[in-house]
């Protein structure tokens, strides 16, 4: 039986409080599935095939910046801003995993004190664990989640700027990069394939004598930003400047969002949302015949004596990768 025919015949116990905004259900329905285990992954199919007409209506924000740029400090001032106008936020941090134990390393409720006793917010780490860039796979299903349980902003955090940059532009409808006031031949090391994917660039820290350098470097990334080509039709990308500690200039990040969302339009956001999610289609394909391989039994016994090959420089990886999946077919 589909995951869909499951979801009408026999609702899971977690929909109906999902549905009316339970936290308790939603924490419990993103946990199910982060979950790596068979029969959590055949009950998140079903919950998520029964909550899909109830998502895809909220406004997708996606935020990175380097370490110590204050993406906390921004995103619970930001946060803090928009549940004043009545909307709902939902806080989805990608947590770096713990390479020994495989534990999240960062306490983002913690980070964001007081955005995480509000109401009308709900903040959530995931591991990253072993998917490339350090993106939580399941972070896409737990932002169908939280649109299910009413929640009409959410806002994807990254671990900070590298691969995961490109995973997380690939689930929202708005990037935002954060930057430290620094110009001209300080621009930070930022790679240009990350400056590719912003459609809003914002200077923080722009404060007492820190403005005037933050003014420059907004001035250096309009410079910029006027020799790449936008990633959103319809937009031309803009630099701002704010003050996340003193709260300046942190509305109008907002405001430029709906600019942003009203020149793309709806068509535009539609757009985006079903070519990402026909790339999402497809790495769930590479992630679940990955997984298949390395569980298949004549790879299992062979991968250790490849693996030494290719360390020793007895074969080539590209060989031994060959050898590896002919063990997957069975050839």
């Amino acid at each position: 039986m589909s995951a869909v025919a499951r979801a009408a015949t026999a609702p899971d116990p977690l929909l109906a409080p999902l549905l009316a905004g339970d936290r308790r259900a939603l924490a419990k329905a993103i946990t199910l599935v982060e979950s790596t285990r068979a029969d959590h992954r055949e009950r998140a199919d079903a919950l998520l095939a029964a909550i899909l007409p109830r998502t895809g209506k909220s406004v997708r924000l996606g935020i990175t910046g380097v370490p110590g740029v204050g993406k906390s400090t921004f995103i619970e001032r930001f946060g803090l801003s928009l549940l004043a106008e009545g909307r709902r936020l939902a806080v989805l941090a990608i947590d770096p995993s713990s390479k020994r134990g495989g534990g999240s390393i960062l306490g983002d409720k913690t980070r964001m004190e007081e955005l995480s006793r509000a109401e009308g917010a709900f903040i959530r780490p995931s591991p990253a664990g072993a998917t490339l860039g350090g993106v939580a796979r399941r972070t896409r299903e737990a932002m169908l989640l939280v649109e299910a349980a009413g929640f009409d902003t959410v806002l994807v955090e990254t671990v900070g700027v590298g691969q995961s940059e490109t995973a997380v532009s690939d689930m929202v409808d708005t990037f935002l990069v954060l930057l430290l006031p620094a110009g001209g031949d300080d621009l930070q090391g930022i790679k240009r394939g990350v400056i590719e994917l912003a459609d809003l660039v914002v200077v923080n820290k722009a404060d007492g004598e820190l403005k005037p350098a933050a003014e420059r470097a907004a001035a250096d990334y309009r410079h910029a930003l006027r020799m790449l080509r936008s990633p959103t039709e319809g937009w031309t990308p803009e630099v701002a400047t704010c003050s996340a500690l003193a709260g300046a200039g942190v509305r109008e990040v907002w405001d430029t969002v709906l600019r942003f969302r009203e020149a793309v339009g709806p068509a535009g956001i539609a757009r985006r949302r079903a070519t990402q999610a026909r790339a999402w289609m497809w790495n769930e394909v590479g992630e679940t015949l990955l997984a298949d391989l390395k569980r298949h039994p004549e790879v299992r016994r062979r991968v250790g004596a490849l693996e030494r090959d290719v360390e020793a420089g007895r074969s080539t990886p590209a060989a031994a990768a060959r050898r590896l999946l002919e063990a997957f077919h069975g050839r």
